[in-house]
């Protein structure tokens, strides 16, 4: 009995993969079949541990690192999972920073940090990675419910950057249409990482839920949007974030 030819590989790149929502969608991809490259910034250890995970659940992964204000880096990183794994089929761009002053205190370099990360990195990732994805592809942002209605005070730049990613994954759709390839934004809400940990209870009072998301849940909204079940929806954003924002 001749063997069956092994089906193609699906593909994806997940950018700030190394940790809380990243590293939920990393997982959550390599669940659903995909080979998985994640990039980390500077915690190789982190990275190293969602790898082995995706490995011992029978999955295929491998880490790079990538600063996202690096371009050259970020090209790099999508060249080198696109050698290892071949065409991508789903991109997710995760990594981005929070840092928050009000405003008679904001430091310069903080905005600038902010926005060379949130909203140039962003762009930086997408640029790349949809230049070796597939048609038909599917890339994801991870913004922020901030982008409209923040509520706290010194986050204005963040809640700015934010907002700046969902006007740039509403307009990128247009480009990115005529090759079939969806860009949709993922605004969570308040979710349990180590972003978010010390001010938990504050959190939980002010959400109409009452309590505070899992990366998990966002992780699954990923893999529909990743879907074929979601090929019709692009350049949305789409708030999950138990009515906190409402």
């Amino acid at each position: 009995m001749t063997d069956l030819p092994s089906p193609p590989l699906k593909a994806a790149v997940v950018f700030g993969g190394s940790r809380g929502i990243g590293a939920a969608i990393a997982r959550r991809l390599a669940h659903e079949g995909y080979a998985v490259a994640l990039t980390y910034a500077s915690r190789a250890d982190k990275a190293d541990e969602v790898v082995q995970s995706i490995q011992a659940d029978g999955g295929m992964a491998i880490a790079l690192q990538a600063d996202s204000t690096d371009a050259g880096a970020i090209a790099a990183a999508v060249s080198d999972a696109a050698a290892r794994f071949g065409r991508l089929h789903v991109a997710v761009v995760n990594a981005g920073i929070y840092e928050g002053s009000p405003l008679e205190q904001f430091p310069l370099d903080m905005l600038d940090r902010m926005l060379a990360i949130n909203v140039r990195g962003v762009f930086l990732a997408v640029q790349a990675a949809a230049s070796r994805m597939a048609d038909g592809g599917s890339i994801i942002t991870i913004g922020s419910n901030t982008a409209a209605r923040s509520g706290v005070v010194g986050s204005s730049v963040y809640a700015m950057s934010k907002a700046a990613v969902a006007t740039l994954v509403r307009e990128l759709a247009l480009d990115l249409a005529p090759r079939q390839i969806t860009i949709n934004n993922i605004q969570p809400g308040p979710v349990e990482t180590d972003i978010t940990t010390g001010f938990l209870d504050y959190l939980i009072e002010r959400n109409p839920l009452k309590r505070v998301g899992r990366p998990e849940e966002v992780a699954a909204l990923a893999a529909f949007l990743s879907s074929a079940d979601a090929r019709y929806m692009t350049g949305a954003s789409l708030t999950v974030d138990g009515g906190y924002s409402i």
